[in-house]
């Protein structure tokens, strides 16, 4: 395309003289009737004279302001101008054809008065878009293509605009595997509106290729299974023939094994040869596809050679061969590779560096003289590629403030197989942390992020201490973890660095909110509402309360909850995560009130709840909570002390020794826990969580020799002791952009026993274990016993798996119990609006009631498969569905020893 600038002295009406511009299809012929002579003579001047624009006046346009058209063309009234000599106007011109809103744009003088100039620019405005259509394609191929093209009814059509919606349309229907898909636009003029232009896209997808056969030439060292098995994004088609083509043989020419062959080399003692062999008659590819696309294949060329690398070979070149088709249109890619050859490290020296000795360095390094040439491992140890996880020499520098280290590997000699390398360091100086900036927080307190971060000005850099205020950032739950930006800045003349961090808020408070009626029960509901990020030192301040005081990182719980004249609870808990301000000491104070009532059947055969048969709690419970330094800072020390008073009237749940009366329970916890798992709490994806707790009554018995059976349930006294342990794995690598995509192992492990000061005396009826189940029928009721979760069985009730737990008549509770949970996770989706993950697990269960009954290898297992729900406002809701193995009868069926289970607004132990 041509543009051509032609200056002419012109008369047309008042126009004498034009500037115009124009495309070599959209030519403008204008014809003059007469010459104004002092025009004219500005022109046909030997010297330049100045002239100054006395007016501009715009012609042609009729979507557009005139006095923005005069600022584009960057021409204004009283600019001094040299005529001839001056390049204003080329450059006025140039300027509004750049907005690709003309078709063409001209400048005249109009009139000369002295030295005063008029000018007027004259522009053909190009037409607008007002429909477009995709003829040939389905309605939901439309609608893909609409959002693709992202074309604005209005906006002026270009030949770019045609040409780009073309390119998207072929991509569009190269990346669904139709690679001769053409288009061919029509463009018509809309006789409803003026200046519009129709667009009709006639769209041709032909046939849909897909990839038959991936053929190699060249590979020795390598199979072409191995082969296959790199390139990700290109794969063949299924195939089941017993007479395969033959042009489904190698491109390469290589012949496949015959079934002689394949008895004769022993090809069933090895899944690679039996399935080479089998690959000309059956290929089955179920969760991928056989789409040819360029892009996926040029990377899969990349990462063949790549892999090629690791293994030695680093002159191997991989080259496409030329594509071709069989009989049916399916498309044959074939590879042609020159492996080289194959390559091992030899001796590597050090140079540079005086903090960490060359032995220290080889070490950490791992690589000896002898082992296979792998450029991604050297680069890798070197510090190359950063991980979280560490182990590198540069994390070593970087963990102890050399923010400035350097490290190059440099080839220093090449004989025969042999590569020796010089590993060229600059260690530079300790880099001191000087400000810390944070952004991004609209709600939360400074100073509850700056008490997170271990980063603190006048300390050492540390790359470590990075990691660890990214994970305790998150921790908080107030900020969207996916977006938690650390930046450091670096200054190497003063040996200091600034570190940014950006955050972005994220709703962290829940509501709980339901209700119902029951037949005979009446109106049920709970209301229940938890601020995560509460300021209680503003609760008396009205301008705070937007719509609650915020922004301290205390935690605020408030909960209601009625099952008519059945059930009702009040609790309250508030939390201080920094008692003080200065060290993570937290305190936690907790109250609850609740009633159950139970009851029988009337004269009229309906259910009633009386007062005469009923259970009274009341309880408060006031917890401090110390970080430790060791072992770790991930350590935390907590004692508690909690009284709860049992007021039993004709309840007969715990035991028949005790149905009538009040019973109050003192007791003290100590709790050491140790907790790294992380980043996200949401969805941990590496890291460990552990518990071991003790929880004892004073030993009333001890001092009273007299206390009979029947009173120790008014002063209960016991020891319980509990062990939690859950790990959590990562299983292979991260799929796609999205880093935290990929599968997590927990392997959890859970104990609890029960113990006694004196042996004449039974076992508290109280904080015993109820096992099974999902822990939420019961979980909201405060009856004084942990419940344990078991998906697949109900609440069971004997250590007998042999006897149906659904047979048993009479509630009891465990004073010990084992657990073992698997789950392998996979997340569909972390975004803080929502954390989505399914599961398939696989738990192990069971509770005894006395010490010379327990068998901790006798145990009731289940599988199954769930789904959870993290929702900011809601919290937890998840469902699991699972089948209890020692459920299953001989003659059962399977649905008959599976149960549903759901859970709302926690996890269950």
């Amino acid at each position: 395309m041509q543009r051509t600038f032609t200056f002419s002295a012109i008369l047309l009406a008042l126009v004498t003289f034009s500037v115009s511009s124009t495309f070599a299809q959209e030519k403008t012929d204008t014809i003059p009737t007469s010459i104004d002579p002092e025009l004219e003579a500005i022109m046909q001047a030997r010297n330049p004279k100045e002239f100054t624009i006395a007016g501009i006046k715009v012609s042609g346009t009729k979507r557009y302001d005139e006095q923005l058209l005069i600022s584009i063309a960057g021409i204004n009234i009283g600019d001094k101008i040299m005529i001839p000599g001056g390049d204003q106007f080329s450059k006025a011109i140039t300027n509004l054809w750049n907005q690709r809103l003309f078709s063409n744009v001209q400048i005249y003088f109009t009139r000369l008065d002295g030295s005063n100039l008029y000018l007027e620019i004259q522009v053909t405005e190009r037409p607008a878009l007002s429909k477009y259509f995709f003829r040939g394609v389905r309605k939901s191929e439309e609608e893909d293509l609409r959002n693709k093209l992202n074309l604005v009814v209005g906006r002026v059509v270009t030949e770019n605009t045609k040409i780009s919606a073309e390119q998207l349309i072929q991509l569009y229907y190269t990346d669904k595997g139709f690679q001769s898909a053409s288009v061919r636009i029509e463009e018509a003029t809309d006789p409803a509106l003026p200046n519009s232009v129709i667009l009709n896209f006639y769209i041709q997808k032909g046939h849909k290729v897909r990839i038959d056969d991936i053929t190699f030439e060249g590979n020795t060292a390598v199979s072409d299974l191995k082969l296959k098995k790199k390139m990700k994004g290109t794969k063949e088609m299924s195939k089941l023939t017993l007479f395969p083509s033959k042009d489904s043989a190698d491109t390469a020419g290589q012949k496949h094994t015959s079934f002689k062959e394949y008895l004769k080399e022993g090809g069933f003692l090895s899944m690679s040869k039996t399935k080479d062999f089998l690959d000309p008659y059956f290929r089955f590819k179920l969760f991928s596809s056989a789409k040819f696309n360029e892009k996926k294949f040029e990377e899969d060329m990349d990462n063949i050679l790549a892999y090629y690398n690791s293994l030695g070979y680093r002159d191997a070149t991989v080259e496409a061969k030329p594509q071709a088709y069989n009989k049916k249109g399916n498309l044959k890619v074939g590879l042609k590779i020159d492996e080289g050859h194959r390559y091992f490290f030899g001796n590597i020296a050090w140079k540079g560096n005086t903090k960490y000795s060359d032995s220290v360095l080889n070490f950490l390094m791992g690589i000896k003289k002898g082992d296979t040439y792998n450029l991604e491992i050297l680069n890798s140890k070197l510090g190359k590629q950063a991980s979280p996880e560490g182990g590198d020499i540069s994390s070593l520098y970087l963990d102890d403030g050399y923010l400035f280290f350097k490290a190059d590997a440099v080839e220093t000699a090449v004989y025969n197989d042999t590569i020796d390398f010089e590993i060229r360091m600059m260690e530079g100086p300790q880099a001191t942390i000087k400000n810390i900036t944070i952004s991004g927080n609209e709600k939360t307190k400074e100073h509850v992020i700056r008490r997170e971060i271990r980063t603190l000005p006048g300390d050492k850099f540390s790359r470590q201490d990075l990691i660890r205020s990214n994970r305790e950032i998150a921790q908080l739950g107030f900020f969207n973890q996916e977006k938690i930006g650390i930046n450091p800045v670096p200054n190497q003349e003063d040996g200091t660095v600034d570190i940014h961090y950006t955050l972005e808020e994220k709703s962290s408070d829940q509501l709980e909110l339901s209700a119902g009626w029951g037949g005979g029960i009446g109106l049920t509901g709970t209301l229940g509402v938890s601020f995560n990020n509460f300021s209680i030192r503003n609760i008396f301040r009205k301008e705070a309360w937007d719509p609650l005081p915020t922004g301290d990182g205390q935690k605020l719980s408030l909960r209601v909850q009625s099952n008519g004249r059945a059930y009702q609870s009040y609790n309250f808990s508030f939390t201080e995560p920094w008692l003080g301000g200065k060290k993570r000491n937290s305190l936690t104070v907790s109250l609850y009130n609740s009633i159950f009532r139970t009851g029988g059947i009337d004269n009229s055969g309906r259910y009633f709840f009386s007062d005469t048969n009923k259970l009274k709690n009341f309880g408060v419970s006031v917890s401090l909570g110390k970080q430790l330094k060791w072992p770790d800072d991930y350590f935390t020390l907590v004692y508690s002390v909690s009284y709860t008073q049992y007021k039993l009237n004709n309840y007969p749940l715990f035991t028949q020794d005790f149905k009538n009366g009040t019973s109050n329970n003192l007791s003290f916890k100590i709790a050491l826990n140790r907790n790294s798992a992380g980043p996200n709490p949401m969805f941990p994806t590496s890291g460990s969580n552990f518990l071991a707790s003790v929880q004892f009554t004073p030993p009333y018995s001890l001092f009273n020799k007299s206390i009979t059976t029947e009173d120790s349930y008014k002063l209960p006294e016991f020891h319980k002791w509990r062990f939690n342990a859950e790990w959590f794995i990562p299983i292979g690598k991260p799929m796609g952009a999205d880093r935290s995509r990929q599968f997590v192992l927990r392997a959890a492990a859970k104990y609890g026993f029960m113990g006694r000061y004196n042996s004449k005396l039974g076992y508290s009826p109280f904080e015993r274990f109820q096992v099974g189940d999902a822990g939420l029928a019961n979980g909201n009721y405060i009856l004084g016993y942990d419940i344990i979760a078991h998906r697949g069985y109900p609440v069971y009730e004997n250590s007998d798996p042999k006897i149906n737990p659904d047979q048993q008549n009479a509630s009891q509770f465990f004073t010990m119990f084992n657990k073992y949970t698997l789950e392998l996770r996979y997340p569909f989706t972390t975004n803080p609006n929502s954390t989505i993950y399914g599961m398939a697990w696989f738990e192990a269960a069971n509770g005894w009631y006395d010490y010379k009954d327990y068998n901790p290898f006798r145990l009731r297992r289940s599988a199954g498969v769930g789904m959870r729900f993290f929702l900011p406002m809601f919290g937890l809701l998840g469902f699991d569905y699972g089948v209890g193995f020692d459920r299953l009868k001989p003659d059962g069926k399977l649905r008959d020893a599976a149960r549903f289970t759901f859970m709302l607004g926690f996890e269950p132990e």
